[in-house]
């Protein structure tokens, strides 16, 4: 990736986190903008959230995103001023569970002995 589209999607990353702390939408569980990946001709980027709870809270969430995706989008235009304002899709972050699956895994398989890294 070239240094103008990383620094372009931190930009993105950046707004989209912005702007999703203003929605009202009841929907809107507690999310965190982790990622954006914009294509190279900015016709569309991919913006991955992270949800903190259930599945159920997190379904929701994305059904709010999809909903305030034209709010968002012109946030975007406003704020950055791109050739391209790229469509956005929301996408469930799924690293922190990974990472928390995997913490799992490790403290399950650490010998009793092993004092824990906490």
């Amino acid at each position: 990736m070239s240094e103008r589209m990383r620094k372009v999607n931190e930009a993105l990353r950046h707004v989209l986190a912005d702007g999703v702390e203003s929605l009202g939408d009841p929907g809107l569980g507690f999310v965190t903008v982790t990622a954006v990946r914009a294509s190279a001709d900015l016709g569309h980027a991919e913006v991955y959230v992270s949800v903190l709870g259930s599945e159920k809270r997190r379904s929701s969430s994305l059904e709010a995103l999809d909903r305030a995706h034209g709010v968002l989008q012109s946030r975007v235009a406003k704020e950055l001023h791109l050739k391209r304002t790229p469509q956005l899709s929301f996408h469930y972050d799924e690293t922190v569970d990974r990472a928390m699956r995997l913490n799992e895994l490790l403290a399950q398989n650490r010998p009793s002995d092993e004092p824990d890294p906490e």
